[in-house]
């Protein structure tokens, strides 16, 4: 990571984080009233094949003794009304912001993968995590609604875990490999500024 954008991901999310502060901190008492803790969810994932950490966000589904693998349409009973529209605005994401910080992730960059398929797929995922883990990127703008409606139609475990495996990660991984080889503090702007866009002019 450059110093450039390693700079502008500090700056950007100390300024996100103090202007969303209300926001953060009314999403956590709505959160307590309607259903009680817990507030966050962290997920192990991957900053390099080798390396993992955990990733913060705000919690949108009850919460169960096992929880595993990517979410697909096994895991839509699960989602709270709160919950749902969270991810409608990808608000429960704002917490990741705190992984900025601490340096798992970047603003823009692939999608941190689960431990289970960076195991799976070690040599696609040494390259394409060259590039540190973003909130969003060139994969999550083009692939997110492919990705949530294949998935979506998926009714256990396994066969959720076969699709993502087979339709989604060849994919993803190719547009993060172009978004590697393209990348700039000027193409960070330009696609976060479309995912703002995308997630709140529909």
């Amino acid at each position: 990571m450059t110093v450039m954008k390693r700079t502008f991901d500090i700056v950007f999310s100390v300024w996100l984080l103090l202007f969303l502060a209300p926001v953060i901190l009314g999403v956590c008492i709505v959160m307590l009233i309607q259903g009680g803790g817990p507030v966050f969810y962290f997920s192990e994932r991957m900053k390099t094949v080798d390396q993992g950490f955990l990733l913060w966000k705000f919690r949108t589904m009850t919460v169960v003794e096992s929880d595993t693998g990517v979410s697909g349409g096994d895991k839509n009973a699960r989602i709270t009304p709160l919950g749902a529209r969270l991810r409608r605005y990808r608000l429960d994401e704002l917490p990741q912001l705190i992984n900025i910080l601490k340096g798992d992730m970047s603003f823009v960059g692939p999608r941190p993968p689960l431990r289970q398929y960076v195991e799976r797929f070690p040599d696609l995922y040494r390259a394409v995590l060259r590039s540190r883990p973003g909130v969003t990127g060139l994969a999550t703008l083009h692939m997110h609604q492919f990705e949530a409606r294949v998935l979506a139609e998926c009714q256990s475990r396994a066969e959720t875990d076969r699709v993502y495996s087979e339709r989604c990660v060849p994919r993803k991984a190719g547009l993060d490999l172009i978004y590697q080889r393209h990348q700039s503090i000027c193409f960070d702007c330009v696609l976060i500024a479309d995912t703002v866009k995308r997630v709140f002019v529909k």
